[in-house]
């Protein structure tokens, strides 16, 4: 990429106006010095993006400098150049954390393409430890919206738990966020580095059951063109979170529990015994126990499973998170849209906190970012919410922003009150009339005064 800065350490100044003009050809910034030494004095001053440097040079050698270099930046990619016959040299290198090696003499291309590989795996780590930096914040338990007592105790517990091995069984209702808990169980854990790999159980006939957890090989079944790893082998030394595990069928909860057991499998088809170092997190919003008493979940794997249990309770159960993650949720859409929307009025609050979620936090997500995209002023109002969220028999109205006098304030409820009615009563203005207590008649004038239109019988 045109613009990242190199640096030349090489004593022949032949060499060093050579390296200079073919980089700077292909619009790489150039620094270069004659010594190991002038190379330590200059990345202590400026910033590099790498370090090209002869290994045979008086005073400071490559290979100390490359040491120093190291110590300075582990992570800073450094290529070296060695004469034809001291390849021992380089392999030294190699060894000592250089990316690569050149020999001389050599071709302008060779350079070329060695400095470009080198600076796209350069950038390639970088990006990946930004995302997993992004992860790791996104993840951590300080990062969730929660600070009802329930919430902090499951917070606690994760935390805790964490840091083990032991298999987690996460509980609750759908939309409560059991995978986002799971995710942050793996990426506080020693396993942070490791995949985390899911299977949904639900989405999943029997069928493909064994085949999505432990892999089949060529041939094994029609259909099976190719070597294919499972999501426990993909897993490996990870966590492997099966979500909805409730509606995995018997047969396949036995071949769960044996590779449990046993920290084993084979692929479908195949008879290789590959070893499992997987970290188990389940889920379900099922009433696993229940299930148990009536065979259609193994009680030995329950209990293989739910060494430590964390039950999430529904949103109705803690309102007192409603609020923070609704404007979580909507600095999250107003950043996506880029719409300028800086509030939530006190009446659209109290719509959503009087209504029940029985989406729970998924739900509330989903309705915050329907309220972003059709909001049309600075306020979400109730009216850019869905009607169900204000509940059977709730109607929200919303004061005018602007002043006015009390008649025209009163006109302007009178107007929501209707068109909210006429939306719950699926535009029957018969229903609606008797749901506010007026005449049909009377309904129809209103309807003509507020110039509004549509509902019929």
């Amino acid at each position: 990429m045109a613009g990242e800065r190199i640096l030349i350490v090489d004593d022949e100044e032949g060499m060093r106006r050579l390296l200079v003009r073919v980089l700077a050809r292909e619009g790489f910034e150039t620094c270069a010095v004659a010594s190991g030494r002038e190379a330590m004095q200059q990345v202590a001053v400026d910033s590099f993006d790498l370090v090209i440097t002869d290994i045979h040079m008086p005073g400071m050698g490559g290979l100390e400098l490359l040491d120093e270099l190291k110590a300075f930046d582990p992570a800073l990619p450094i290529v070296v150049i060695t004469a034809y016959g001291t390849v021992e040299s380089a392999v030294q290198a190699l060894r000592a954390g250089a990316y690569d090696y050149i020999t001389k003499p050599f071709e302008t291309d060779e350079i070329r393409l060695t400095v470009a590989k080198a600076l796209e795996r350069q950038r390639l780590l970088a990006e990946n430890r930004y995302l997993h930096e992004e992860l790791e914040g996104r993840y951590a338990f300080t990062g969730i919206v929660g600070r009802s007592p329930t919430m902090q105790k499951v917070f606690e517990v994760a935390s805790s738990v964490a840091a083990s091995t032991a298999n987690v069984l996460i509980t609750g209702e759908s939309g409560t966020g059991k995978e986002l808990i799971a995710r942050s169980i793996h990426f506080n854990s020693p396993r942070k580095d490791k995949p985390f790999i899911v299977l949904n159980c639900a989405a999943l006939s029997e069928g493909v059951m064994e085949s999505e957890l432990f892999g089949h090989e060529r041939g094994a079944f029609t259909g099976a063109m190719a070597t294919k790893k499972g999501r426990f082998e993909l897993a490996h030394e990870g966590t492997l979170f099966i979500d909805e595990v409730g509606e995995m069928s018997l047969n396949a909860q036995v071949k769960l529990l044996r590779v449990i057991q046993e920290h084993e499998f084979e692929r479908v088809g195949g008879t290789k015994t590959i070893r499992s170092d997987v970290r188990i997190v389940a889920a379900t919003n099922k009433a696993l126990e229940a299930e148990v008493k009536k065979g259609t979940f193994r009680e030995d794997l329950y209990y293989r499973l739910n060494v430590v249990n964390i039950p999430l309770p529904p949103l109705r159960e803690r309102r007192e998170d409603i609020e923070p993650l609704a404007r979580h949720f909507l600095h999250q859409y107003v950043l996506e849209t880029g719409k300028r929307i800086e509030d939530i009025s006190p009446r659209a609050l109290s719509c959503l906190l009087a209504y029940e979620w029985p989406g729970n936090v998924r739900e509330l997500q989903n309705a915050m970012e329907r309220a972003v995209v059709l909001a049309k002023g600075e306020t979400l109002t109730p009216r850019d919410f869905p009607q169900g969220v204000q509940g059977p028999g709730q109607i929200c109205l919303d004061l005018p922003e602007r002043g006015g006098s009390l008649t025209e304030i009163l006109e302007d409820l009178e107007m929501q009150l209707i068109l909210q009615t006429l939306a719950r009563e699926n535009g029957s203005q018969t229903r609606a009339a008797s749901a506010l207590g007026i005449k049909r008649t009377t309904l129809r004038y209103k309807m003509e005064k507020y110039r509004l239109v549509g509902g019929d019988d």
